[in-house]
């Protein structure tokens, strides 16, 4: 039986040699013709997948446990493998065996499929009867639902299982979704489903609670340039490590997109004399930026150095270096020499260089964690400009501008260590503060804490006050804790601010009508939508916040407007004001639809007398100097 059907995907976990003659011919297709490396490699088995172990786990043991679910949803980033793991289990789940050889024959679901069984290859190939794959994008009604709904109740013709792979299943309709549901809770026992798609938000929960998930994961850099290099082995083919780091970076995680790449590759090292595929040569046919000027690029910057940063942006820019992949390349150093920061191991990936090894610790040793990450949030921003920039370059300039600039920029630690706020001011007393400008005044809702008798002597004061409770005659120099007053409720508003408790704030402002505030108590009228339990919250915090218990009340009326109520008042009378002038109202008569946003800024000076006229209809200046 083995005869009659020859395998023709090599197993490139489990082959460590080129395949053989026989084999190649038999992966290239009918009369020779050529198959490109994503389908001729395609994996036929789970020990053929990379990257999924997780998920070979589970389903390893659910076949050994004979716990074999009765659908399946696979989902993840195109090229990780969906529909091929979907094959794969369409073949453990109809694995026949005979016996030979008196090895004994296999008639049971399994995962350990090392020899084509009966029906392997006509599932590899997408022919066999009883294995059914249906694209959901083209195939998307009620219609082709039905038609699933209708053939499942009949066995399968040749196989044990009749399996239904279903690929990009959220492009079905809601009808068709709704239609599925009962089939597939409760299938006959010889159907099972498959799943495939790249968006599982938009497949509803009911289908996803029908079934168990499977969440393919991006294949590792590393793991995908390990994985080229032997298809390149196979394949014959003479590369550079670095060009196939390369091409394992720009598939991001795909291997269907880092073979078609290694297939361009290998035609375009073909075309410039069949010689080892060069990194330089890799780097003109994807129009990335070298990876060292890229280095040299983000050196410069990050010194400040913006001559040099510009000259090496416009020398790549002239090899034909896109500007947006050059900011990218940017913001990938700066993420590596961050992780190299922050996790060291990461300079054991073999998807590195080792120029990038070199260069990204020496970068992660000199800048600190604040840099980079500003020096990531401005080229991410950066590249998000030049996406809809008719001038790349300029734009990507201007971007190397902003980044040479921060890198001076000492980091607000730094900023308050150089202005005497730093950790020598705590560990000498008690912080010292912030020297005052002249003829600044505090805001009157500020919050102090200062001696109690202090206010006292000063006659009190709008600010808050804290009181010590060690006795005067005591000796002991150990602090005693603060007893905080607040002398009035903008003082408390202000006070909810400082301790960051912004939903009691907005709460204050928008939902108390004052009726009387006094130390030690606060008596207050809801407005309407107002929280019942305010009164009850407002007091375990005061007591929290100043040591001492106060009793909050809530009246039935007699409440003054609340904060936000005199806000809006005093706005809408200003607006009033405003609206009244007669040089306000002559613009809003001259351009119609024309309105007041904001009023805001210096007082205005007192218009013309009510009597004077404006006139607009001449080239005259309506007023004379």
């Amino acid at each position: 039986m083995d005869d009659e059907h020859p395998r023709d995907t090599p197993s490139v976990a489990r082959n460590d040699s080129p395949l053989p003659a026989e084999s190649r011919t038999a992966a290239e297709g009918p009369s020779g013709a050529y198959r490109v490396l994503a389908r001729k490699y395609r994996p036929s088995g789970f020990a053929d997948l990379i990257g999924q172990e997780p998920m070979v786990r589970t389903l390893q043991n659910a076949f050994d446990l004979d716990r074999i679910h009765q659908a399946y949803l696979l989902t993840g980033v195109r090229g990780v493998g969906k529909t091929t793991t979907a094959r794969i289990l369409a073949r453990a789940f109809n694995y026949e065996l005979p016996a030979k050889d008196g090895r004994p024959a296999v008639d049971k679901p399994t995962i350990h499929m090392d020899e084509l069984g009966v029906h392997c290859q006509a599932i590899i190939d997408s022919r066999h009867v009883d294995v059914l794959e249906m694209d959901a994008a083209s195939h998307t009604g009620i219609d082709d639902v039905r038609e699933i709904i209708d053939n499942a109740r009949y066995r399968p013709v040749m196989a044990r299982t009749k399996v239904y792979i279903v690929d990009e299943v959220h492009m079905l309709s809601k009808a068709a979704f709704n239609g599925l549901l009962k089939t597939l809770e409760e299938p006959p026992e010889h159907v099972k489903f498959i799943f495939a798609t790249t968006e599982i938000d938009k497949v509803p929960v009911t289908v996803r609670s029908r079934c168990q998930r499977f969440d393919l994961r991006r294949i590792d850099a590393g793991a995908l340039a390990e994985h080229l290099r032997k298809i390149c082995g196979f394949e014959h083919v003479r590369i550079e490590d670095e060009a196939l780091a390369m091409i394992a970076r720009a598939a991001e995680g795909s291997a269907r997109d880092a073979l078609s790449l290694l297939d361009q590759a290998i035609a375009h090292g073909a075309a410039h004399g069949g010689g080892a595929i060069a990194a330089e040569d890799l780097r003109l046919m994807l129009g990335v930026a070298d990876k060292t000027r890229v280095i040299d690029l983000f050196e410069a910057a990050m010194k400040g150095d913006i001559a040099a940063a510009l000259a090496l942006l416009e020398d790549q820019y002239n090899g034909g270096a896109d500007p947006a992949q050059v900011l990218l390349e940017l913001a990938e150093f700066t993420h590596l020499a961050t992780r190299l920061k922050l996790a060291p191991d990461t300079a054991q990936s073999s998807a590195l260089t080792q120029e990038e090894r070199r260069r990204g610790a020496a970068a992660a040793e000199k800048l600190s964690v604040p840099a980079l990450t500003r020096a990531w949030q401005i080229l991410m921003k950066g590249v998000d400009e030049l996406r809809g920039s008719q001038r790349p370059l300029a734009s990507a300039d201007m971007v190397l501008v902003r980044l040479a600039h921060a890198a001076e920029l000492p980091s607000p630690e730094e900023a308050l260590r150089r202005l005497g706020f730093g950790q020598d001011a705590s560990k000498a007393g008690a912080g010292r503060p912030l020297p005052a400008q002249s003829g600044a005044t505090p805001p009157s809702s500020a919050i102090s804490l200062v001696p109690a008798r202090t206010v006292g002597a000063a006659g009190g004061g709008a600010r808050a006050s804290a009181a010590p409770r060690q006795d005067a005659s005591r000796a002991d120099p150990a602090p005693a804790r603060m007893e905080t007053t607040i002398p009035d409720f903008p003082a408390l508003v202000a006070l909810a601010g400082e301790k960051r408790d912004v939903q009691l704030k907005i709460a204050l402002e928008t939902d108390v009508r004052l009726v009387r505030f006094e130390q030690g108590r606060i008596e207050f009228e809801l407005a309407p939508g107002g929280s019942q339990r305010l009164a009850q919250t407002l007091m375990q915090k005061l007591q929290d916040w100043t040591g001492a218990r106060w009793l909050v009340a809530l009246a039935t009326s007699g409440g003054a407007p609340t904060l936000r109520e005199q806000a809006a008042a005093r706005e809408s009378e200003k607006r009033s004001g405003i609206e009244a002038d007669p040089l306000v109202a002559g613009i809003l008569a001259r351009f119609p639809g024309a309105e007041i946003v904001a009023v805001r800024g210096k007082e205005i000076e007192p218009s013309p007398a009510p009597g004077a006229e404006l006139n607009y209809d001449n080239d005259e200046e309506p007023y004379d100097d």
